[in-house]
């Protein structure tokens, strides 16, 4: 499955989507990017004068590449336009260690730690452009598929 598609069956849209590119995908893990645009709604009010990304969202970029998109890879077999995904965030446990800015680009990587009855962990962690470690963790989420009615 193309990477492009991968993006395109996300059940996100824009301003809450945060995948910019898949950079790798394979059976193991995936990598992808993501630039937080200075006119995000969430920098309103996320500090006042000195925004910075919250980690909520840090947290939402890491699932949806880490977990979302790789979880529609190793499903690629049952999963098609014709479908309706349902996705469950079960659980995630994310320690944070560098804040984001406002026009930040940064790279997720995960690797799957199991994937078994469409439920997915991984080890994901979020990187700047300098290659410094912004935040890591596990999270496990669900994906299900339905045919359209």
């Amino acid at each position: 499955m193309k990477t492009k598609k991968i993006i395109s069956l996300l059940p996100y849209q824009k301003p809450f989507l945060f995948v910019d590119k898949i950079s790798e995908i394979s059976e193991n893990g995936v990598s992808g990017i993501y630039t937080y645009q200075k006119d995000a709604y969430f920098y309103k009010g996320h500090f006042k004068g000195n925004p910075i990304t919250p980690g909520v969202i840090l947290t939402e970029t890491m699932a949806q590449i880490g977990v979302v998109c790789f979880g529609i890879y190793l499903l690629k077999e049952k999963i098609s336009s014709e479908n309706k995904l349902q996705i469950a965030l079960t659980s995630h446990q994310v320690d944070f260690f560098l804040p984001v800015l406002p026009n930040e680009k940064v790279t997720v990587v995960s690797e799957k730690v199991y994937f078994r009855f469409n439920k997915l962990k991984c080890k994901v962690k979020m990187m700047n452009l300098k290659n410094e470690l912004v935040c890591r963790g596990e999270i496990s989420g669900m994906i299900i598929t339905k045919d359209n009615e």
